[in-house]
């Protein structure tokens, strides 16, 4: 198994990078999403996080599939979260492992960006003044 691919209400930099070390790569990259405090210049307290996860699971796994078969990349993990979180919180981890790490860091962010465009995840920031949702996906 090459891929782990998680949508949690937990979620750890750690479980992500000990599912990709493998001898045959030199390069790790990871890329962790955390909650912001401020956004355009408002306050913010929490965020809430759903997500239709049939779907999502299926996308992250195309996301996935796509940089072991197109970029080099030998293992990848997704992790995503669901629920409320504070600022500060993790809410996505990208780990990828390749023989290089250019490689590795390419993947990152082309797993990131493709999961903000595809996967059906919902945001919902809150402030002190009221909430919006943000980031809808199809």
């Amino acid at each position: 198994m090459n891929t782990l691919l998680q949508i949690n209400n937990s979620i750890t930099v750690q479980q992500a990078l000990d599912f990709v070390q493998t001898p045959e790569c030199g390069g790790v990259a990871v890329f962790v999403g955390n909650v912001r405090n401020v956004t355009q210049q408002k306050k913010v307290t929490k965020l809430l996080f759903e997500c239709y996860e049939p779907m999502a699971l299926l996308e992250m796994e195309k996301i996935a599939q796509h940089t072991i078969d197109k970029m080099g990349i030998k293992k990848i993990a997704i992790l995503h979260i669901v629920g409320e979180k504070l600022p500060g919180d993790t809410v996505v981890v990208i780990a990828a492992a390749s023989a290089h790490r250019a490689a590795a860091f390419a993947a990152c962010e082309y797993a990131i960006d493709t999961l903000k465009e595809t996967v059906p995840i919902w945001k919902k920031e809150y402030f002190e003044d009221g909430a919006v949702w943000v980031a809808a996906h199809p």
